[in-house]
């Protein structure tokens, strides 16, 4: 083939979560008679699902061992994480469908009919030059334009009408932004670093949101959950770069704004596009909390990743070569971005035990996680 506000306990590391939960479950066949709503996801690393294995020179892959130690056989599949994601849980968690790859070779349109499409890419951005240092990596500009494609597959095989009503009725994820800053304006080699002050950014930020948003809308997108950053500054990553291994909060303080400026921009949206039934779901609290207090939620570790290569990190991290933490389970953090299959375990449970489900679907939501001495 060619190739939404309630504000929920969630960060960006939730992003591929709630979409699922909201889907309408999909039956097996995909004739005419039988098209029901899917899920259509963007974004980057936290919810990619391989669409960076077919990408030959990108430099952002998860390919390889570690990666997947704990799931299905081992083997990696492109999750930037020991297991499972979130949209994985979920899926096990009520039956539902877990969205394809769009770049993988078995997408063909009855895939898309009866599972949705994951568009999201390790590295991308809101920003084309967001993730250069990446090589190949596929921007959210791209990722639109590869959801065009995917509508005009689907109209040639369904039919004009049943394709608007398809692609109105299905459910959007939108996950993305954190990248913006760790893979580009925190960088002094790019240009946006030392173009914009820290309030130009995310101005520029929202102003190209803006208009990405509404061309989704234009091609038919008319429900869709905007997840905010979490406290990107509390990542492995950035605390490794500081002095005392405590938090970065000046980038902390910019998830704030960005998150401020998002669900203005939302809350927009749905006053002047007609149809729109857009969400934005900002949880930077709740995650807090789980960095901050790992023990209270059965973690022993919120601030190192479980895989990781030693004294030479960041510059090399889950590696083939690296060293895992002696319990994956107790470890909120996977690596120097991504949290784990266990902390993607918490969060899934307790987001499906306190959101709501569309009428219709009556999945047995599984109990809200309480917090544990361990």
């Amino acid at each position: 083939m060619d190739r939404v506000g309630i504000e929920a306990p969630t960060t960006g590391f939730m992003a591929t979560l709630m979409v699922v939960m909201v889907a309408l479950y999909i039956g097996s066949g995909v004739a005419e008679t039988e098209i029901k709503p899917v899920s259509f996801i963007f974004g980057d690393s936290l919810s990619d699902v391989g669409n960076n294995n077919y990408l030959p020179r990108s430099l952002a892959k998860s390919n390889y061992p570690w990666y997947g130690i704990d799931y299905g056989n081992g083997t990696a599949t492109g999750r930037y994480t020991n297991g499972r994601t979130i949209c994985d849980i979920v899926a096990e968690e009520i039956g539902l469908p877990i969205p394809a790859p769009y770049l993988a070779p078995s997408t063909d349109e009855n895939v898309v009919l009866k599972h949705g499409v994951n568009y999201a890419s390790g590295g991308g951005g809101i920003l084309n030059e967001t993730g250069s240092l990446f090589i190949q990596r596929l921007c959210l500009w791209r990722q639109i334009e590869m959801f065009e494609g995917t509508k005009i597959t689907i109209a040639k095989k369904i039919g004009q009408e049943k394709a608007e009503k398809f692609f109105n009725e299905s459910i959007y994820l939108m996950s993305i932004g954190s990248n913006d800053y760790i893979n580009n304006y925190l960088l002094p080699v790019q240009a946006d670093s030392w173009t914009y002050t820290p309030d130009g950014f995310i101005e520029y930020l929202a102003s190209t949101l803006r208009q990405q948003i509404t061309t989704l809308h234009h091609l038919g997108v008319r429900k869709l959950l905007f997840t905010g950053l979490g406290p990107v500054g509390c990542i492995p990553l950035q605390r490794v770069l500081t002095t005392d291994g405590g938090c970065q909060q000046n980038l902390n303080e910019y998830a704030v704004k960005f998150n401020v400026a998002t669900k203005k921009l939302i809350t927009d949206l749905n006053s002047k596009l007609p149809g729109a039934n857009f969400i934005f779901a900002d949880g930077y609290d709740f995650f807090s909390k789980l960095i901050e207090n790992p023990r209270a939620y059965g973690f022993n570790n919120s601030d190192t990743p479980c895989c990781s290569f030693g004294r030479y990190r960041p510059t090399l991290s889950c590696v083939a070569a690296a060293k895992l933490c002696p319990n994956r389970k107790k470890y909120l953090f996977w690596d120097e971005y991504h949290p784990s299959d266990a902390a993607n375990l918490l969060i899934a449970k307790a987001l499906i035990s306190t959101l709501k489900f569309f009428p219709g679907s009556s999945p047995s939501p599984a109990p809200s996680p309480s917090p544990s001495s361990s």
